[in-house]
């Protein structure tokens, strides 16, 4: 299945690196552990507000989670908003700075955030972020209490309008600096790795590291 085609979504420079299939989408957001929420905001002066949140999806609709006393919610509550996120596979280093660049994949997502408010939905909505970003975790560790869940605001964005743009591969240099020796040019690969599991300090010693933690 296709990605949509709006005027909003519809690249300018490098409309090459655009990614049609929605699968790609799908992929992206399956190995992002952040995304980025653009909201206008309440601020007097009309600045807008973008912010780093942990988030999770069913389906064709993504969660976002916060206190219900945090600005960006509030502000982007039943309000249309951006969301963005990035993955960095490599920095990309050419004979010229003028040619350097990343290879990457992105995704952006338009859409109007609606705030949930079925408590069915919401737990689910809940899990969803949970299991995206620490799989095995809630059926781990205590869920939310009555209280935990009246204190948490949660948005949803239909993943309809959304576009997802990449980029692989070697430099791209200029013939003239192709021909100009000594000048090292490559891709320095990224790569997102996790580490050996560090303990609570209050966490008993003869509790184990669970296996959705050990094996991650």
């Amino acid at each position: 299945m296709e990605l949509s085609t709006t005027p909003r979504t519809q690249l300018g420079r490098h409309s090459e690196r655009t990614r049609a299939d929605r699968a790609e989408l799908y992929r992206v957001l399956d190995e992002a552990l952040i995304c980025h929420l653009g909201v206008a905001g309440d601020d007097p002066a009309g600045a807008p507000m973008v912010l780093p949140t942990c988030f999770g999806y069913l389906e064709d609709t993504l969660y976002l989670h916060g206190s219900t006393g945090a600005r960006s919610l509030r502000g982007g509550s039943g309000a249309e908003v951006c969301i963005t996120v990035s993955l960095v596979d490599g920095l990309v280093y050419s004979r010229s700075v003028f040619s350097h660049s990343a290879n990457f994949r992105s995704a952006v997502i338009y859409g109007a955030a609606r705030p949930v408010t079925d408590p069915e939905e919401k737990l689910l909505a809940l899990e969803a972020i949970v299991e995206h970003t620490t799989p095995g975790s809630w059926n781990h560790a205590r869920r939310p209490n009555r209280k935990e869940l009246a204190a948490t605001a949660v948005l949803a964005v239909r993943l309809t309008e959304a576009s997802v743009k990449a980029r692989g591969g070697p430099p791209v240099d200029q013939d003239t600096d192709v021909a100009t020796a000594g000048v090292w040019a490559g891709v320095l690969p990224v790569n997102t790795s996790y580490g050996p599991p560090r303990p609570c300090p209050l966490l008993p010693a003869d509790v184990p590291v669970p296996a959705h933690v050990r094996d991650r």
